[in-house]
């Protein structure tokens, strides 16, 4: 049958063979190391969205003159319905497959921008905040997830560091550009919330052309039911880690969540730059400790790991306690090298404890302990700001977590001899 014969025979439109077909969605799909690095990039920009609003925190309450506890509040509900989701959905993708969950995530991602940016006044923006926490909570153990499969097979252990690096280092990136733009755009919301639209777009695209890693299997609607089920294997490593999980995420709640009111209330100090500036911090420092020590013994490192969190934690609190900025940035410096190089380290023994199908049930678990410490402790901070003061919450704040460090030191050093 000749080619015009063949349009007749399919209503004008051309014949397609199956081969050809199935060619043209293959070449639609990256390449490994490309689909790799771009959902890598992905997983960076939902964590950069979740440390943008931080420093906008303060303008919002000079803007509409609303309490500041409201400002905890909205802090917080992320970190409580990124738990409920995580409890609810977090190892939805390992039934149904790791694209679909993603791609969803990735929406909502956009909607909770877009409420960002045309929100008028505060219950807006915690509104906001509650979408970011459902998207981030669908979004988070499946990307660590897709990590570990996407990576090269002789780098595996890159997907793990690159799960654990890229929430932290994503938040400093997202904190300081929004500082900059705080200090030096006149409309900042404006443009962080359309870039960060824009960016999960782009995330969209990527995951639609990256392959599938798990295959599809039944007990997906059972998989909603909440629940906390750790591999077997990885049951005994994952109970040593909560201390750590508390010590390393609790850190990041002082620096993220109270910051930015630390240096207005206790420091008088104003600026986007610097708001921007001590939130990215620690993250930062903890992104490039994790990436830097992915090849060093990981027992070792989580165990070094919290003496340089209990060390950092108290020089920021001798840097609050007496005002001094300076020890404040020490501070923070320190003790961010120990989160990264703790959380990433814990993560490097954990992953290999589960197999592809269980992954995302163990990752659900590790970030459900993670963000109930990042959250949980500063929704209480800010009840207490208005009962005490601001400034023993924050040094009782700091020595909560000196004391989750010194039980995890002693619990990983104790695994270590063994």
């Amino acid at each position: 049958m000749s080619t015009a014969e063949e349009t007749f025979a399919t209503g004008g439109v051309p014949a397609v063979c199956p081969a050809t077909a199935t060619r043209t969605r293959r070449s639609l799909r990256l390449r490994p190391m490309a689909a790799f690095t771009g959902v890598a990039l992905a997983f960076v920009a939902v964590a950069l969205a979740v440390g943008a609003p931080s420093p906008l925190f303060v303008l919002y309450e000079q803007e509409w003159g609303f309490q500041p506890w409201l400002l905890t509040v909205a802090f917080a509900i992320y970190a409580v319905t990124l738990l409920i989701t995580l409890l609810i959905a977090g190892s939805l993708s390992d039934h149904i497959g790791r694209r679909p969950v993603l791609i969803g995530a990735l929406a909502l991602q956009v909607v909770a921008m877009l409420v960002f940016l045309f929100a008028p006044d505060i219950g807006w923006i915690i509104g906001a905040r509650s979408v970011q926490g459902v998207a981030t909570g669908a979004a988070m153990s499946t990307f660590t997830a897709a990590l570990v499969e996407l990576a090269p097979e002789r780098h595996k252990k890159l997907g793990a560091t690159i799960g654990s690096t890229a929430p932290v280092g994503g938040i400093a990136i997202g904190a300081f550009l929004t500082g900059l733009a705080v200090q030096f755009v006149p409309q900042p919301t404006t443009l962080v919330f359309l870039a960060l639209a824009l960016l999960f777009v782009a995330g969209i695209l990527v995951i639609v052309a990256s392959p599938e890693t798990v295959e599809r299997r039944p007990g997906a609607v059972r998989s909603l039911i909440p629940r906390l089920v750790v591999p077997r294997a990885a049951r005994r490593e994952f109970v040593g880690a909560i201390p750590l999980f508390l010590a390393t995420w609790m850190l990041a709640g002082l620096f993220i969540g109270l910051s930015p009111s630390i240096l207005h209330g206790v420091f008088h100090l104003d600026s986007g730059l610097l708001n921007g500036a001590i939130v990215a911090v620690p993250p930062a420092v903890g992104a490039v400790a994790g990436l830097l020590l992915t090849r060093a013994p990981a027992r070792p490192t989580v165990v070094w790991s919290m003496a340089a969190i209990l060390l950092g934690v108290a020089v920021a609190a001798v840097g609050i306690a007496g005002a001094v900025l300076p020890l404040l940035f020490a501070g923070a410096t320190i003790a961010g090298a120990g989160f990264g190089a703790g959380f990433s380290g814990m993560l490097r023994i954990l992953a290999p404890l589960a197999p592809n199908d269980q992954r995302a049930e163990l990752f659900a678990g590790i970030f459900l302990v993670s963000y109930l410490a990042y959250g949980l402790p500063a929704l209480v901070a800010g009840e207490l700001i208005s009962v005490i003061g601001l400034l023993p919450t924050a040094l009782g704040y700091s020595a909560a977590i000196a004391i989750a460090a010194v039980v995890a030191l002693s619990v990983q050093a104790v695994t270590a001899r063994r």
